[in-house]
């Protein structure tokens, strides 16, 4: 398989560093039940997932490109049976089999091969692999940088999702020592014909985050 030229992960080695403590609380009204399967995309050495596990998902898997990171994790973890670590490749998940997930979240890898070479065919790979773990009716929940005006745009483009658009005001600094969260608001609609600020006002310091629920297969 011809993917482009290859993603450099040697970066990791220099950036494992501590984050701001994250409690995962905002996707859960989409991820209702805790026995669901959830990959995390590009896991790197964040405590999003044991977050998860904390709040009572019981089977949550993290794929990351970099084998340091996944090394560090799989060690860090090692007595957290429900947390799991592989090296992958989020272009080409064959290990995985077809509609073997419910979920799958992305907290900002879409945006890190959108600023590599070949940023449009690894896009559209990554969502169309993301589209085929996924079950019928299960969800991409995609936390990124990227406004209403481009990423819609870009998720229809590669697959057929209906899409809801949440947005959150940007968290502080990673210098807080407080424990931070994330409280979805209620869903704003996505209108193709209207401007930025029309869906989310004038403040520009957001996170945003799609919900896209994949359509039963034949439909």
């Amino acid at each position: 398989m011809v993917l482009g030229q290859p993603l450099h992960t040697g970066s990791w080695a220099l950036r494992l560093v501590p984050k701001v403590p994250f409690s995962f609380t905002s996707p859960s009204p989409y991820i209702p039940h805790h026995h669901h399967r959830v990959l995390v995309v590009g896991c790197g050495n964040s405590a999003f997932s044991e977050g998860m596990v904390d709040d009572g998902y019981e089977d949550v898997v993290n794929i990351d490109i970099s084998s340091v990171v996944i090394e560090a994790m799989q060690k860090k973890y090692s007595n957290r049976p429900h947390l799991k670590y592989i090296k992958m490749d989020v272009r080409d998940m064959s290990t995985f089999e077809t509609g073997s997930f419910d979920a799958v979240i992305d907290k900002g890898t879409l945006d890190s091969l959108l600023c590599v070479y070949n940023s449009k065919q690894n896009s559209t790979k990554m969502l169309e692999e993301v589209s085929r773990v996924l079950k019928d009716e299960g969800v991409y929940i995609l936390i990124t940088y990227g406004s209403p005006i481009y990423r819609p745009h870009l998720l229809r483009e590669s697959c057929s999702w209906t899409i809801k658009l949440h947005v959150i005001e940007k968290l502080p600094s990673a210098d807080s020592s407080e424990r931070q969260s994330w409280d979805l608001t209620s869903p704003i609609t996505l209108d193709d014909g209207g401007s930025l600020e029309t869906v989310v006002g004038k403040n520009a310091d957001l996170h945003y985050i799609y919900v896209c629920t994949k359509g039963k297969s034949g439909s």
